[in-house]
């Protein structure tokens, strides 16, 4: 595996994010940044797919493009298949499993298509096949094009390794970071959400604050790979935290989820920046110091009780932040445009529809409150 080849790498995130991604990719200094459905595509070798890995906040998981052939038939897919240099980026020891989609193509069935590569892995390099627990391959056939990629993540990325505690219908880290940036946060100014269940946004913006790399506490896939240059990596993601003045404030009705936001803070090493309090919406409090962000994330009613009841939710909310919080700038994300109305906030134009547990949310933002 050797550190001087280039070849692309996808780095997905969730369906209406790729904007904000491409962004964050482009401000870490990656080459050749190609927006595609569902992430965003760079140049660059091995060391550029750990510092993706390490670095990146708002993407889900990275790929490594390793294959790419034109295929019509299964006899022609078996052959091309046995012609990747697995070798170079596979470990005879280690397991490996493949997972296949297929999408406007004359070969159509998956099953068929993860048995054909798993068995010219198994017979070309002689590495195990377990389809629980394996490294993964990703085969895409789109067109008649096959694509393989290796799952260098392993676990999705959101999964920073610190959040032990988790509240009802909570927001991933990786989307949390670019709503963040959506809302045009860069790490110098408070941040506060006020229905904040197990603190996602207020740890988020404060790792954000301290120039925090999100990978750098878990592990990941292509630390299985061949050629792994463990050294190099253990410098790669050696880094001393920065410094800031800023604070950063949650609050919520439930005494368990604020629980959770002080353990899950304390764990990620914030727990100094960040204030937690049990209180509702109504007794919420302006922070001292200078305006900054609220960004909130309200119960929806698709998954959590009944929607009419949150109506008044909504409305006591932009009541709240209209009374008591001027000059701080607003960014709410629902599922409901009717809900986001109930606020009675000067919302702009809503951001694109995002994908997010099987609903589709939007980023409402307003412009600094009179």
């Amino acid at each position: 595996m050797s550190t001087d080849t280039e070849f692309e790498i996808f780095l997905a995130t969730a369906p209406g994010l790729e904007k904000i991604l491409a962004e964050e990719v482009r401000e870490l200094g990656f080459a050749a940044v190609q927006v595609q459905p569902g992430g965003v595509a760079v140049r660059g070798g091995w060391p550029e797919v750990w510092r993706a890995n390490l670095g990146l906040r708002g993407a889900s998981r990275v790929l490594a493009r390793i294959g790419e052939f034109r295929v019509v038939h299964l006899a022609q897919l078996d052959k091309r298949a046995r012609k990747i240099a697995w070798g170079e980026v596979l470990r005879r020891d280690v397991p490996v499993r493949v997972e296949a989609t297929c999408r406007a193509s004359k070969i159509y069935h998956q099953k068929a298509v993860v048995e054909r590569i798993e068995r010219a892995i198994s017979e070309e390099l002689g590495a195990p096949i377990d389809r629980e627990n394996g490294l993964t391959i990703r085969a895409r056939i789109d067109k008649n094009i096959c694509t393989l990629s290796v799952d260098t993540s392993g676990e999705l990325l959101h999964r920073r390794g610190f959040k032990e505690a988790v509240s009802k219908a909570p927001m991933r880290e990786n989307l949390a970071a670019l709503f963040l940036r959506q809302c045009g946060y860069d790490g110098n100014e408070p941040v506060l959400d006020p229905m904040c269940g197990s603190g996602t946004f207020v740890i988020e913006a404060a790792e954000m604050a301290l120039g925090l790399k999100p990978g750098r506490e878990r592990g990941f896939a292509f630390e299985q790979l061949k050629g792994f240059n463990a050294k190099a990596w253990t410098k790669m993601r050696r880094a001393e935290p920065g410094e800031t003045d800023q604070r950063f404030y949650g609050s919520d009705r439930d005494a368990g989820a604020i629980r959770a936001s002080v353990t899950n803070a304390e764990r990620d090493g914030v727990g100094d920046l960040c204030q937690f309090a049990q209180r509702p919406v109504a007794e919420l409090e302006r922070p001292d110091g200078p305006p900054g962000l609220v960004i909130v994330n309200p119960p929806y009613g698709g998954r959590i009780g009944n929607k009419k009841a949150l109506y008044g939710v909504y409305a006591s909310l932009g009541e709240v932040l209209t009374a008591r919080f001027s000059g701080w700038r607003v960014g709410l994300v629902t599922t409901d445009q009717v809900l986001a109305k109930a606020t009675r906030l000067p919302f702009a134009k809503p951001g694109p529809p995002v994908e997010h547990g099987g609903l589709k949310i939007r980023l409402f933002q307003t412009d600094p409150l009179a």
